[in-house]
């Protein structure tokens, strides 16, 4: 797993309209596990594969209460 460089405003591939997964494959699951090491490095609490260069309809969420495991 990999730490991925975090797009930030005002990059225009922010606005880019992301296209849809039509299957969750092993390089869909690639890449959430690559945001999660970057979400958890930003210390977020959630990132969207825009926000890391992809254009994918993919996000990832940690929403588990402080103290408790993801």
């Amino acid at each position: 797993m990999a730490q991925l460089p975090i797009i930030t405003a005002p990059d225009p591939r922010l606005k880019i309209k992301a296209r849809p997964v039509p299957a969750v494959d092993h390089k869909i699951r690639r890449l959430m596990d690559d945001m999660l090491d970057t979400m958890y490095v930003a210390i977020g609490i959630g990132l969207a594969a825009p926000q890391v260069g992809q254009s994918s309809r993919v996000i990832v969420l940690d929403v588990a209460r402080e103290g408790e495991k993801p």
